[in-house]
């Protein structure tokens, strides 16, 4: 691979030496970034409209949206977490961590965790901080809050639990795998009365009172020849229905476990790097070019493409109702149908980039862009 790319250098070197004329600095071209796909007519098949609006500072760090009811909490780069009312976008409570963020939002409806830039496990009730710990390594996680304890999935690949009302520290555990992690969210959820967590290429159950393995399901196997190809960590979001959760493979694979027994019902091949989406019938996600992909939740079929917001930033789906929700690099959120995968409706934002997967909040639709705008859309 190195020789490939060296061989147009040696080339031009040698014209350069044979040709006193030509000037002695020849920037490098390499080749053109794909031109994004162009935005067909919008059909506006079904009828949604701008609810309401809110700001926030900007957002260029890993933001999931914590839904709890009909509340909706988000975060911005420098610190800020606010809780807005879905339905209307009124701000109920504001706070700070004092800190650039890494990861964020996690919340049960009452405590709201993040984690700063300088490893600060932050922890806020009612908009006031709680407490705060200090982490071994960044984590670019959100923290799962459930069951009066905040997981935590570190960098380093390590899982740590806290006391939701002290903060102290209840058990650590860290799994070996490759030297190099992802800087984007991983997968930590409840299921039930287990801890499920992404590590490495494989889903594991943990028991969320002192963190001993229950199960461990394979969804892909580093098989590459360097570090980079290698690297098949699990990445979030997820599509969870009862016992079934599904996940992606960074550029490796999609599959799902029944988390009942911890056994892999299937796996498929993919080369995405965002999470995905999903209901009882269908998941749906973004491969790395920008085709969005349908397949059966059952058995792993591929069910439809969309090859039409190519080049275009597409980012992790949503499944809600009758559409695929997915927002791109320039601000539009994109509704498809899950039955095909056509164009339904397409929303504008501020034109910066949709910074996360889009939420559902009770009735409304919550997007967040990478400009800070925070907008909530429901059904006319």
């Amino acid at each position: 691979m190195m020789r490939t790319r060296l061989l147009p250098l040696f080339a031009a070197a040698s014209l350069l030496a044979g040709c006193s004329s030509l000037p002695t600095w020849v920037p490098f071209t390499g080749p053109e970034k794909p031109k994004p796909a162009e935005l067909k007519p919008n059909p506006n098949l079904i009828g949604v409209r701008q609810a309401w609006t809110a700001r926030i500072g900007k957002v260029d760090f890993p933001l999931v949206v914590a839904v709890n009811g009909s509340t909706a909490m988000v975060a911005s780069s420098d610190g800020a977490v606010i809780a807005l009312e879905a339905d209307t976008g009124r701000e109920l409570w504001r706070a700070s961590a004092g800190a650039p963020l890494a990861a964020g939002v996690g919340s049960d409806g009452t405590l709201a965790a993040v984690v700063t830039r300088n490893n600060d496990l932050v922890v806020l009730s009612a908009g006031k901080e709680l407490w705060r710990q200090k982490l071994n390594a960044l984590s670019y996680t959100p923290p799962l809050v459930a069951g009066a304890r905040v997981f935590v999935l570190g960098g380093d690949r390590t899982i740590s639990a806290y006391d939701g009302a002290t903060g102290w520290r209840l058990w650590t555990q860290q799994r070996q795998g490759e030297p190099l992690v992802l800087r984007q969210p991983g997968v930590l959820l409840a299921v039930r009365d287990t801890l499920v967590v992404g590590q490495g290429g494989r889903l594991s159950g943990l028991n969320p009172l002192n963190g001993t393995a229950r199960w461990d399901a394979p969804i892909a196997t580093a098989r590459g020849i360097n570090d980079v190809e290698r690297l098949v960590d699990l990445v979030g979001g997820v599509s969870r229905v009862d016992d079934s959760v599904c996940v992606r493979a960074f550029q490796a694979a999609v599959g799902c476990v029944d988390t009942t027994v911890g056994r892999t019902v299937w796996t498929q091949r993919a080369g995405g790097t965002q999470g995905i989406g999903g209901d009882a019938a269908g998941l749906f996600g973004t491969e790395s070019a920008g085709t969005v992909v349908g397949w059966r939740r059952d058995n792993g079929q591929r069910t439809w493409t969309n090859d039409t917001l190519l080049h275009r930033g597409v980012g992790a789906p949503l499944a809600l109702g009758r559409s695929v929700v997915v927002g791109d690099g320039f601000g539009f959120v994109h509704l498809l149908s899950r039955e095909d995968g056509t164009l339904l409706n397409r929303l504008a934002t501020d034109g910066s980039a949709i910074a996360t997967a889009p939420a559902a909040a009770g009735n409304t639709l919550v997007v967040v862009t990478r400009n800070g705008g925070v907008y909530g859309f429901t059904p006319q």
